[in-house]
């Protein structure tokens, strides 16, 4: 064995080591921890337990009265030639294989019942556990190997704590029907027969550690692959630009070896844990037959009972074959359990503090104080001593080149982090003091990416407030500059829109996103970067929707245009996550400064003719 495993090592390394190892192995969790963590999850399914091992219980109950029925047809039909007890032999045999089907279709309908709801409710809870966990974990992990996770890993728990829950009942109340039935014939031979037990033990003890660890490397391998072939297929446009499609398929072939390493090492071993069972299963057979010849010779068994104490015996090393594997399988499966638990582990973004939830205020303002943010793991200020005020309905503009930290500032107004220092506040009350989803329902966001989803565009805007009407769906629409498009579209608000809105063009999504933005009609407005992405023309045609949209609601506008800042009632400039700037356009731009520069750099000529008239004016 020795060998064998030398021989593993040295063909599933070398080949692990040549993948780019992007995900990481999960923590190991102990078996204990493993049903704690996942056991509540059956508890909706605890009534069904009674059912199912009266099911349980009465498979190898028959099983083991069927084979007892051979017995009585030898010693009493075949070794005499007296035909008098066949009938009800047989009608015997015929009712209990119709009951045994009967149990099996019973068994088998409620275990899948159970488990696969088992599966929903979990897949469930650990996606709702995503949708919560903040961007900086998604921006740190793969998407593939979380997608991995959520579905075959979830798979693995549920094989190890409901159908192995089941497998290891089954194959338990067969040994004590089997050996019982053994104890009854002879109890001399039963004994001798149990003496294999223990190489049974053994030998599934001497794997299952090996398994387990070569099954670890080959769950996370698989998460590998799922990454790759996530970011090649999201990223195809790039990839066909850059001529990069043989060097995405030489990434893929890197992990797909891994995998392969990992899953033949894995085979291996369990290919050879089944011929050394088997080899102990013939032994014991072999040396039983012997001892069970001398016992018919001694007049202490009939023929029938021989026969019938092989065939339990036979029967009986199936289920504990089963359970040594069984051992096995929980090793490997635990593998699985161990990543589901990993991200389980992840802190969602914001403590929703339930409890003592205030009630979001109408029409209250929004305030920075002193505010500093780090992200995790980061060792650098993204906001520091940031301190604005924006009161309702007035609107509030936050310009700065790239990494000046706007996109920080809007995460924080967004609850998506809290403030590392200082605080931000709504009304009179921090942020922190509200339930985040209350709190958010009073916004309505215009994303730096127009987000839409696989579905119509009637569903895309009544995203913005579920349960909308159609007379409201294509007000917001006519509001957004978006009714004509939609409308020349030969299914018009019944259209589908394909994953990431491909079909559609950058001005159209955001005027979908402008429109969801305004069916929501809550009271405070957030604008990140509303026109990226859109040319000079495209950017102009959006101002108006943009504005009816600013009408009256408490705006922060962030944007590297600055002509859609212009209208702001103040403007502030970040520089390294700092203020450097406030005032109003007219005021910043005679100051001559940061913004004025920024103003020149991104105005059109026209226009940046005429500031610069303006600024010789003032000189």
């Amino acid at each position: 064995m020795h060998r064998v495993m030398e021989r593993i090592r040295q063909e599933i390394w070398p080949a692990l080591d040549e993948t780019d190892g992007p995900v990481a192995a999960a923590p190991r969790v102990a078996f204990r921890e493993i049903l704690h963590r996942f056991w509540p999850d059956a508890r909706p399914f605890r009534r069904w337990l009674i059912p199912t091992l009266l099911f349980v219980a009465l498979g190898p109950a028959l099983e083991t009265a069927t084979i007892w029925l051979y017995k009585l047809l030898v010693d009493e039909v075949l070794a005499p030639r007296d035909l008098t007890l066949f009938p009800t032999i047989a009608l015997a045999y015929i009712g209990m294989t119709i009951l045994a089907g009967l149990v099996s279709f019973g068994d088998d309908f409620l275990s899948t019942w159970v488990s696969e709801r088992f599966l929903l409710n979990l897949r469930t809870r650990v996606f709702a556990h995503l949708q919560r966990l903040p961007l900086h974990f998604f921006e740190t992990h793969r998407r593939g190997d979380l997608v991995a996770r959520l579905t075959d890993d979830v798979d693995e728990v549920e094989s190890l704590l409901v159908s192995g829950v089941a497998d290891f009942l089954s194959y338990l109340l067969r040994i004590v029907f089997f050996g019982g039935a053994l104890l009854f014939l002879s109890w001399r031979l039963a004994l001798l027969a149990a003496l294999v037990l223990p190489f049974f033990w053994l030998a599934s003890r001497s794997f299952s550690c090996r398994i387990k660890l070569v099954a670890r490397e080959q769950r996370r391998r698989d998460g590998a692959i799922s990454a790759v072939v996530e970011e090649g297929l999201a990223n195809v446009a790039l990839v066909q630009a850059y001529n990069l499609q043989e060097v995405e398929s030489a990434r893929f072939e890197r992990e797909a070896r891994g995998n392969l390493a990992a899953q033949m090492a894995l085979t291996r071993m369990k290919a050879l844990f089944t011929p050394l069972l088997d080899l102990f299963e013939l032994g014991g057979v072999l040396v039983v037959v012997g001892a069970g010849v001398w016992e018919l010779s001694q007049s202490n068994l009939t023929l029938g009972g021989l026969l019938v104490f092989l065939t339990y015996l036979t029967q009986l090393l199936s289920p504990v074959r089963g359970l040594s594997q069984l051992i096995s399988s929980t090793a490997a499966a635990s593998a699985g359990a161990e990543r589901i638990i990993e991200l389980l582990d992840e802190p969602v973004a914001i403590d929703h503090r339930e409890a003592g939830a205030l009630r979001v205020p109408e029409g209250g303002g929004l305030r920075f104080e002193r505010v500093s943010f780090a992200y995790p793991e980061s060792e650098r200020q993204a906001l520091t001593d940031v301190s604005f005020a924006v009161e309702p309905g007035r609107t509030l503009a936050i310009v700065g080149a790239s990494g000046a930290g706007k996109s920080t500032l809007m995460r924080l107004l967004l609850r998506f982090y809290d403030p590392t220092a200082g605080r931000v506040l709504l009304g009179e009350h921090d942020l922190r003091d509200f339930n985040p989803s209350a709190f958010r329902d009073n916004l309505a966001v215009v994303l730096q990416d127009s987000l839409v989803f696989a579905g119509t565009i009637r569903d895309n805007i009544a995203h913005g407030r579920l349960g909308a009407s159609d007379r409201e769906i294509v007000a917001a629409a006519k509001a957004a500059d978006a009714h004509a498009f939609i409308t020349a579209l030969p299914d018009g608000y019944d259209a589908v829109i394909g994953q990431g809105g491909a079909s559609l063009s950058g001005g159209q999504r955001q005027r979908l996103a402008i429109a969801r933005a305004l069916i929501r009609d809550a009271p405070i407005l957030l604008l990140d970067e509303p026109t990226t992405g859109l040319d000079a023309g495209a950017a102009e045609r959006i101002m108006d929707p943009l504005r009816r949209l600013m009408a009256d609601r408490t705006s922060v506008v962030i944007s590297h245009n600055l002509l859609t800042t212009r209208d702001a009632d103040e403007i502030i400039v970040l520089d390294d996550g700092q203020i450097v700037e406030r005032g109003s356009h007219d005021a910043l731009m005679s100051r001559n400064g940061a913004y004025a520069r920024l103003y020149r750099l991104h105005a059109p000529d026209p226009l940046k003719r005429v500031e610069d008239r303006e600024l010789a004016g003032v000189a």
